[in-house]
Order: C-alpha cells, then structure tokens, then sequence
C-alpha cells in the first residue's frame, strides 16, 4: 500500500476519531435531560478507535494519533520514515473534523466555543481543577497505557482478530479516568482541532497535550519490547524448535 494512500486513510480515521469523539462531547454530553453524560462521551471516543480499526487498519494501522505513531516508531514496530506524513494526516484529519463540527455546533442559538468545544486544559480549565503537574502525570501514564495495549494487543503472539476490541475498550476506560481531569487527550492531534477554534487558553495550554502523550508513548515503545521480549531459546531447543517447523 503505497504511502499516500496510507496517510489518507489515517485522515479519514482521525477525522472520524474527533468529530465522533470530541462531536459527541459537544453535541450530546448535557443534551437537556437526555445527556449522554461522561460515560457517554468515553465510550463514543472507543467505538470510534473500534470502527476504524476494523475499516482502515489493514490499510494504514489505524494510529490516529501522533503519540501512538511515535510510541510504535521508538517499538521498532513502524518505519520512521513514515512518521511525517502520517502525523500531518492525523493532524489535518483533526483540525478538519473540528471545522464541520463547529459547523455543526454553531447553527444552535447559544452556541459558545469559549465554553471549551472539547478542548483538553488544566488548571482553572481542567474540568475537575486538576494542577498542571496532575494532569501532566495523568496524560503520560494513561497514554503509556494506551501504547502498552496496543503493542500488546497487535502483537504477533496476541489473539488474532480482537485488537481493535482491546483498543477501543482501552481508550472507552482511558476517558472514564481523565475527563475529570483534563478532558482527556492522550492524542495531540485531538487536541489540536477543538484548540485551534478555542484559541486563546487552548493554544496556550497545547503544549501540554502534545509533550505528556509524546512522553508517554515513547516510553512505551521502550517498556513493551522489554516485558514482552521472547525468551531465548538453548542451541539444542532451538535446533529442535526448528526442525518441528
């Protein structure tokens, strides 16, 4: 699959991830008196890494995520070469769904996107009031265990045909955790979008959203190799190993 197409369909899924994920949060978290409510908005941010797993991961991997691009690389489970182009679709695919869903959002008398449009912030615009160090510790480790899961989940060793479910799931129990928190990132092209329309405190905050899930994925992509690694095998095992193939 040549890379071009690849880098498309990462657009399409990380469209699909923020206008689903971040588009539900909007749209439908305090809907008066049927609210979907935080249970609600976690589990939409899940079906969306779930959907897209199964309709473009044989196409590109379906990262939708800088971090988790990043977190494969440094796992020696993704060309670096290929870093790039995927981290420019991600990020065009976010800032894109964030433009229809302000669309959206902005046709309902009322509309306000300085009440947050599903930007990630802490301090005075954590949700729960969270401290920056709270909310940085909170990014690195959920997204180090979001990287954990799916290295786990997609390697050759794993059950084959149930990854997107571990990762869909992992990412549903990842927004139960942070919302209170930060409103959730682990993804930096996620929190471009909604922060790029926010302005002001969102773009100023970014950074955050961008270095913790960074962090966190790398080391990752260092831990998992190390737990995981297959024991080596005596010469005499191996021989035998090899002579059952």
């Amino acid at each position: 699959m040549s890379l071009s197409r690849r880098a498309a369909a990462e657009f399409v899924g990380t469209f699909w991830l923020v206008f689903g994920g971040c588009g539900s949060a909007v749209l439908a978290a305090a809907f008066p008196s049927l609210g979907i409510g935080f249970l609600g908005v976690s589990l939409a941010f899940g079906l969306t890494v779930l959907t897209m797993a199964y309709a473009i991961g044989h196409v590109s991997g379906c990262h939708l995520n800088p971090a988790v691009s990043i977190g494969l690389v440094v796992g020696k489970r993704f060309p670096a070469s290929d870093l790039l182009p995927y981290v420019i679709a991600q990020v065009a695919g976010a800032i894109t769904a964030a433009a229809v869903l302000y669309v959206i959002a902005s046709g309902k008398a009322g509309f306000d996107r300085s009440g947050g449009f599903a930007s990630n912030g802490y301090g005075m615009h954590s949700p729960g009031g969270y401290s920056l160090e709270a909310c940085l510790v909170a990014e690195v480790v959920l997204t180090f265990m979001f990287l954990m899961i799916i290295l786990g989940a997609t390697d050759r060793r794993a059950p084959q045909g149930f990854a997107p479910i571990a990762i869909g799931l992992a990412l549903t129990l990842i927004h139960l955790i942070g919302i209170p928190v930060t409103n959730t990132s682990v993804n930096p092209a996620r929190s471009t979008g909604p922060a790029l329309f926010v302005g002001g405190w969102a773009i100023e905050q970014l950074w955050l959203f961008w270095l913790a899930p960074i962090v966190g994925a790398a080391i990752a992509g260092i831990v998992y190799p190390i737990v995981a690694a297959e024991p080596k095998l005596e010469p005499a095992a191996a021989k035998k190993a090899a002579g059952a193939r």
